[in-house]
């Protein structure tokens, strides 16, 4: 499995298509991550201030029509993922039927990521 923040506001916007998130014409693949922790350490390194509620995508990377690649972080990896931990990257839309759960972002006191909960 490899995860994927998301607003539902935007996984809802076009049910009828894949998922493609406005990075990806730039970027030239979705960003994912490879685990549920490094997962909150990327929430927490950049999703802190965006809008909520942001959710997470759980992708089964067998099912994904896109072509799927483990690569090191582009700069640095976000506070508290090693340098070791590769990112899944999906060079292509995300087609619903490969997203097997979506996942809430639960927020601690102090605004960081401190889990993820079911039941969407």
């Amino acid at each position: 499995m490899i995860y994927h923040v998301v607003s539902l506001d935007a996984w809802n916007a076009r049910p009828d298509l894949p998922y493609a998130p406005e990075s990806l014409p730039e970027d030239g693949f979705v960003h994912c991550s490879p685990d549920e922790a490094t997962t909150l350490a990327v929430i927490n390194a950049f999703y802190r201030d965006a809008p909520k509620p942001l959710h997470v995508l759980v992708i089964d990377e067998g099912q994904l029509d896109a072509r799927v690649e483990f690569e090191a972080a582009a700069l640095a990896p976000p506070p508290g993922v090693g340098a070791d931990v590769l990112f899944p990257h999906a060079f292509g839309p995300i087609n619903r039927d490969s997203v097997i759960e979506i996942l809430e972002i639960q927020w601690d006191e102090e605004g960081r990521a401190a889990g993820l909960r079911a039941g969407v």
